[in-house]
């Protein structure tokens, strides 16, 4: 079941705004275009609206979906359970693949940055009959972050670690959203992504799932990859790896290119001038990128 939605954001010219019921919940999607379908996953904190800029450079050639992931922004909250499954990755996945069916989409290709990377890698590992092109940005395994955690990672991505406790990342954030978030920035991420974003982190429930996203991963979504590096499976359509060259990715895992080499059968990337929001900061180099895999052989 669909129902209709204002459509009032400066970058999503052309697109319409509805929310998609997929089983479990209804998900809130953006999406215009015409042409070969391609799935845009935001990180964390951000909700689709950070995709606007990269959506209207893709939108004379694709149609572009770009939604709130399970558990973040307006999309559905995910039941709660002892192991955090149905915020899994793979559940993530099964929901996204169902709204692309609904929206008329067999076969796609994603684009996944940060959090939303790693749903895309399941998604392409559980689904290769649906995912075409797989463009991951900022991301690579959940297992690979957590066998590689040093004292860098412990001292820069400490929230990892911190979010998988229970009820006291809520109660920290909350308490105080902006103090939390405060490197949001309205000039960078355009006017309606920053209020957007400043309505729903505002939201208790919202909150909870963000983090439930983490405690999945340190629960069972590694478990998942373990699971698939043990039979030796891999992503088997072509994948392009992105990261910030501003961020730490690269100084903390070294090439992320090589990490990926062991998932995917077929695997290139480089890095582009920014710093980890890139869809906001560099949009029309990610764009680019984009584009250049998707209409290569």
């Amino acid at each position: 079941m669909r129902s209709s939605w204002e459509n009032s954001a400066e970058h999503f010219e052309g697109f319409s705004l509805e929310t998609v019921d997929v089983g479990p919940g209804s998900l809130r999607v953006r999406h215009g275009g015409s042409g070969p379908a391609v799935l845009l996953l935001h990180g964390h904190p951000r909700t689709h609206m950070t995709w606007g800029k990269v959506a209207n450079l893709l939108y004379s050639d694709y149609t572009v979906v770009c939604p709130d992931l399970p558990g973040f922004g307006r999309s559905y909250q995910p039941a709660d359970t002892a192991d955090s499954r149905n915020s899994s990755k793979r559940a993530k996945g099964e929901a996204l693949v169902e709204l692309m069916r609904r929206l008329g989409h067999e076969n796609f290709a994603i684009v996944g940055h940060d959090r939303g990377s790693l749903t895309a890698f399941r998604m392409a590992m559980d689904h290769p009959d649906r995912v075409r092109k797989l463009v991951i940005a900022d991301g690579i395994p959940i297992i690979e972050h957590l066998e590689r955690a040093d004292w860098k990672f412990a001292r820069d991505w400490y929230h990892w670690f911190f979010f998988a406790q229970p009820e006291k990342p809520e109660r920290a954030i909350s308490a105080d959203p902006l103090a939390w978030y405060d490197k949001l920035a309205p000039a960078l991420m355009g006017r309606p992504a920053y209020d957007d974003l400043l309505n729903v982190i505002q939201d208790p429930h919202v909150i909870h799932g963000m983090i439930e996203d983490y405690r999945a991963g340190l629960s069972i979504d590694h478990l998942h990859d373990r699971d698939d590096r043990d039979t030796g499976r891999k992503v088997t359509c072509p994948m392009l790896c992105l990261w910030s060259l501003r961020d730490d990715m690269e100084q903390i895992y070294g090439d992320p290119v090589a990490i990926w080499r062991d998932w995917a059968d077929d695997v290139r990337g480089f890095g582009i001038d920014s710093g980890h929001h890139v869809a906001e900061e560099n949009p029309e180099a990610l764009s680019q990128a984009i584009r250049g895999f998707l209409e290569g052989a």
